[in-house]
Order: structure tokens, then C-alpha cells, then sequence
């Protein structure tokens, strides 16, 4: 509760809002007590049977190191959410805290499904066909190998299936071609592995230009390109949305035709806006973990909870197990 830029002021909202709308949802909020309390009381709320308080005397700041952080935050409300996973007393953690700090301890506290080698964050994004794509990873595993990525691709695929429902998914890696000749070794034996393997719905390489397209359900890559992709399509939109914005206010047209457009802007904002797609997943735990942006507002954190019940209900941890162990027995 105590992560990210705004802390409690974001969480605590979030987390209420969230108990109304699902009455059969149960919430621990790990953190500072006294702070908690005080956010609760303030949004009007004393006692509630869905939300109970844990108390966690440090919390993880946001330029801890991630080494630094595993040695000397274990009382830290991170960790403890972390722990409470492990031994089961709830489903899921939801973090908007230190991304490096909460792969370091989710892997050390959850421990790696058996096949997986390193953990991937996967998010879903908005495409022009209205079903979001699921591209992975998105930093937590920089360097990766042919392995790895076919991993994040078997993965992906079942997050795909599970949680929006996707019927044999179109699996993508991204590339600097859609050529066979193009890209590295590394990719290229990704692409001869995924080939291979009847239980994956492989479409080739895609190309950054076409990530919100809709060609593909799920895209692979490495967590550097991955990031790099991601903030710059994030930058991209910001600077049309800004120049948008300058254009409104310096036209006079649009002054006298502004309230015929305002619900169409409302409307392509309510689709890109990223609140809506927040909650990146980090999969190949022995756990689910949910990562909110830093930056979360409440309903962003909102939508990261949602994304965590909806892993809770389709079991999604289980799946990847179960479809890996498949998918490496036909590859032996």
C-alpha cells in the first residue's frame, strides 16, 4: 500500500472502490498502520469485513537497489505482501512500488515454476481491432536467450487464452523484419523453436509499427527491447496528445465546434488511456504478482487489482505449469 508516486493517497481509494464492486474479494493492505487507518477514516471508512490491516514497519523506496532492498527490507511491506503468498494466506500481491526491488524479491521469496528459467512482465495493450495484444517481456529479464524467449512465448500464449479468453492466440516476435534473413541468431532460433511446437500458434516477426495493429495476441521479445519499445510508444502518444491539445486551443474552429467533438475525443481517450491497461503481470512464479505503474492513480491501481482477480479466478499460474510441462515433453 505504501508504493509507488502517490502511495495511499491512490491505493486506499482503489482498494475500497474495489471491495464494493466485488463483494466476494478479500483485501490485506500491508503497510504503515497508523497511515492506513487514517486513509480509511478519511474516506469514510472504520471497520470493513472485506479489508484487513497488516503491519509492516519499512517500506522499499523507489531508489532502493534491488540487492540492497532482499538484505535489509524483510520487514518491509513488499516483502511482507510477498510473503504472504508464498504461504498461501492470499492468492496475489499487487505492487506499485520499486519494479527491480519486487522481481528480486518475488524470485527469491516465490521461486521459479519448473521450465522457466527467468520471470517476464507482460501487460496487455490497446490495438486498432478493439482486443488488446499481450507483449512480453517488458524489462524484468534484459538478457534472455533462444530458451527463454520461447518460455515468454509459451506464456504469453496462455495468458492470452485465459485471461481474455483468445482462442489459439497468434504468437509474434518482434524483430527488425518480418524477413526470415533478418534479425539475430538468438531470434532466429526463437522463431525455428516456436515453428516446431504444434501447442503454439506461431505467425512469424512482426515489426514495431505493427504492435498495435492487431496481426498479433501475443508478441515476444527481450526485456531491454521490450521497455525501450514500450516507453517510446508511452512518449509518442503523450506528444500527440499534446500537440492535439495545442491545436484545440489555437484554433477557432474548433472553440465553436468543440462540444460536437468532445464526446469523440472523450471516446479515443477512454481507449488509449493507459489507467485502463495498467497492471503488468510478472509471470513464471510459483505466484501471482501484479505491478502498477509507479505513477498510478487510483483507478489505475484499480484496474491492477482487477487484473490480479481475473488471474486468481483462471488460476493462471497452474496453466502456464501445466502447459509448459507439456510443451517441454513434446520438445524432448
Amino acid at each position: 500500500m505504501m508504493g509507488g508516486d502517490h502511495g495511499p493517497l491512490s491505493t486506499i481509494p482503489a482498494a475500497i472502490e474495489a471491495v464494493v464492486e466485488n463483494p466476494s474479494l478479500d483485501l490485506i493492505l500491508v503497510g504503515d498502520t497508523a497511515v492506513i487507518e487514517q486513509g480509511l477514516l478519511d474516506a469514510g471508512i472504520q471497520d470493513h469485513p472485506q479489508l484487513t490491516i497488516r503491519h509492516a514497519s519499512s517500506q522499499v523506496h523507489m531508489a532502493d537497489k534491488p540487492s540492497v532492498a532482499l538484505r535489509s527490507k524483510r520487514d518491509s511491506s513488499m516483502r511482507i505482501a510477498l510473503d504472504l503468498v508464498e504461504q498461501q494466506q492470499v492468492a496475489a500481491c499487487v505492487s506499485a512500488g520499486n519494479t527491480g526491488a519486487l522481481i528480486a524479491m518475488a524470485h527469491f521469496v516465490l521461486k521459479m515454476l519448473n521450465g522457466v528459467e527467468r520471470p517476464a512482465l507482460i501487460s496487455a495493450l490497446p490495438t486498432t481491432v478493439g482486443r488488446p495484444v499481450f507483449m512480453l517481456d517488458l524489462g524484468a529479464t534484459v538478457n534472455c536467450d533462444s530458451d527463454t524467449l520461447f518460455q515468454f512465448a509459451v506464456m504469453g500464449a496462455v495468458m492470452a487464452e485465459e485471461v481474455e479468453g483468445i482462442h489459439q492466440p497468434k504468437v509474434a516476435l518482434l524483430n527488425m523484419g518480418e524477413e526470415e534473413i533478418k534479425g539475430s541468431d538468438q531470434i532466429k532460433r526463437t522463431s525455428l523453436l516456436l515453428s516446431e511446437c504444434a501447442d503454439i500458434n506461431y505467425i512469424g516477426y512482426i515489426e514495431g509499427n505493427d504492435i498495435f495493429s492487431g496481426k498479433a495476441d501475443v508478441i515476444v521479445c527481450d526485456g531491454f527491447v521490450g521497455n525501450v519499445a514500450l516507453k517510446t510508444c508511452e512518449g509518442v502518444a503523450k506528444l500527440i496528445i499534446k500537440r492535439f491539445e495545442h491545436a484545440l486551443k489555437n484554433s477557432m474552429s474548433a472553440h465553436l465546434f468543440g462540444w460536437m467533438i468532445k464526446p469523440l475525443l472523450k471516446s479515443i481517450g477512454t481507449g488509449v488511456n493507459p489507467d485502463h491497461y495498467n497492471g503488468a503481470s510478472l509471470i513464471g512464479l510459483r505466484g501471482i504478482v501484479v505491478k502498477s505503474h509507479g505513477n498510478a492513480t487510483k483507478e489505475a491501481f484499480l484496474s491492477a487489482i482487477r487484473q490480479a482477480v481475473r488471474e486468481v479466478e483462471r488460476q493462471v499460474p497452474v496453466k502456464i505449469k501445466d502447459r509448459l510441462e507439456h510443451v517441454l515433453i513434446e520438445k524432448a
